[in-house]
């Protein structure tokens, strides 16, 4: 049996293939050797199908095994009631302590499109507005905690990538276009490239119609195809609704991960970077060149690799140019500035670390190496500015000292010193700059109103429910 057999839509399958061939219920269980009273377990969606019965029903109806598992309701009315049985199992739904209500043939379809559409306003209703500032930034620390526990390194998500990769017959090297796309159909879906996606998406999926909709278009560090695996993995890896603002960040975690781990397979890149580093000669970019990735990319994915199969501990910082920190992971003792809630995103880091002097370098978009003396040790630095449209942003990969004869760049003499964050090396401006201009200057600071805001509410924060409804509208009878 299929292990995401959807009952209640296999049930409404099965009456309504029953009934438009004008079979009882009696009728239908002498041709399969079973009771009415089981067939009536398998229509109400209570009871899992064997296959040797599956055989015989569509043997019995006429259609093949395929049609009579389609995940699709066979009619709206089918469709609605299924929406209303997914209702009445819903906490929310059942916090009324309403009488279950039993959908018969004379239950008009409007009364269910009522009863659908309540239900669907009650949810949105009920939705908790998405965190605080504050409380957006605890999750995102706890989040790094437990990414930091287990060396950012998550089996399940490898091993679904994996399973992916084997279906299409992959083998080793780049992934190319068409495997992706294989993947695509192999999880039941069809691609749409569009013009007229909502701005406030990277993609929008109709699960309805198991259509992926995309845009020919890179979002930041984003590629097309990156995307498109982003999406798929939400899907690959089970994630429902988001519960809250942790449950939104962790699956958004998770599917990036996925997209990475698809991209920049482990049984590829763990060979690879194993040989790298007997011969002392580990860099991010060949890892985004022999995989064509985004050098972000390849930096995160060594993150997840490396205290697994290399043996190493390491961090991981994009900052913008100022040195506002944007993403950051460490298993390697180095010490972040933080906020009273312990979260990194949105501090400033010191001027004196690699991603930020790495934009004061004589050519910025090259490769720049580092060693960078701080309170608790002396870490080796590779940075890398990747340019966007919008922003460019550094990304830098760093390790322990020790561990910088691994490495490609190790030769270098840059090397700079760092009191931050327990020092005050580049919090305060130099005594002879303080003197001479201290109080002296107004500057006008540049507003950060998102600071100040709560993030946006909504299941999925920052989305656009209206825009995306009706652009599902424009592209359902296509």
């Amino acid at each position: 049996m299929p292990s995401d057999l959807d009952l209640v839509t296999f049930g409404q399958r099965l009456r309504h293939l029953r009934r438009t061939r004008g079979m009882t219920l009696s009728d239908l269980g002498e041709r399969v050797g079973r009771a009415p009273s089981q067939l009536s377990l398998l229509e109400n969606g209570k009871r899992e199908p064997k296959l040797s019965l599956l055989t015989s029903l569509s043997q019995a109806l006429g259609v093949s095994v395929e049609e009579l598992l389609s995940r699709q309701p066979p009619s709206r009315r089918a469709q609605l009631e299924i929406a209303v049985e997914e209702a009445q199992r819903d906490p929310v739904y059942q916090s009324l302590n309403l009488p279950h209500l039993k959908v018969g043939k004379r239950v008009p379809n409007d009364v269910l499109e009522h009863i659908v559409g309540l239900y669907d306003e009650l949810k949105r209703r009920s939705v908790k507005p998405t965190a605080t500032p504050e409380e957006a930034r605890r999750a995102n620390a706890d989040l790094r905690r437990q990414m930091r526990e287990r060396g950012n390194y998550f089996e399940h998500i490898e091993k679904a990538a994996q399973d992916t990769l084997d279906a299409v017959g992959y083998s080793s090297g780049a992934l190319s276009q068409g495997q992706i796309l294989s993947m695509v159909t192999h999880y039941g879906f069809t691609l749409r490239y569009v013009q007229d996606l909502p701005r406030s998406v990277r993609s929008v999926t109709d699960t309805r119609n198991r259509r992926l909709y995309l845009k020919r278009e890179s979002l930041g560090m984003h590629s097309p195809r990156t995307i498109l695996l982003q999406t798929l993995g939400h899907f690959v890896l089970g994630h429902g609704q988001p519960r809250d603002f942790a449950d939104f960040l962790r699956q958004r975690v998770e599917a990036n991960y996925f997209a990475a781990a698809v991209l920049i397979p482990e049984s590829s890149a763990v060979p690879y970077l194993q040989q790298a580093k007997k011969a002392r000669d580990l860099s991010v970019e060949d890892l985004r060149d022999v995989f064509s990735v985004s050098y972000e990319m390849a930096a995160h994915r060594f993150t997840n690799l490396a205290n697994r199969h290399l043996g190493l501990v390491c961090h991981f910082i994009r900052n913008d140019e100022t040195g506002i920190i944007y993403k950051a992971y460490e298993n390697d003792g180095l010490v972040f500035p933080t906020d009273d809630t312990g979260a990194i995103e949105g501090q400033r880091m010191c001027r004196y670390w690699s991603g930020r002097q790495v934009f004061a370098s004589p050519d910025r978009f090259s490769i720049y190496y580092q060693y960078t003396d701080k309170p608790n040790g002396t870490h080796f630095c590779v940075a890398h500015v990747d340019p966007s449209r919008e922003k460019n942003f550094a990304i830098t990969l760093g390790v322990p000292y020790k561990d910088s004869r691994w490495f490609r760049g190790r030769e270098t003499t840059n090397r700079t010193q760092s009191d931050c964050p327990t020092g005050e090396c580049c919090v305060r401006p130099p005594a002879e700059l303080a003197a001479r201009w201290e109080g002296q200057v107004w500057p006008s600071a540049r507003a950060h109103s998102h600071v100040l805001s709560a993030l946006p509410s909504g299941t999925f924060p920052g989305v656009d429910e209206t825009d995306v409804y009706t652009f599902l509208e424009r592209h359902a009878e296509e």
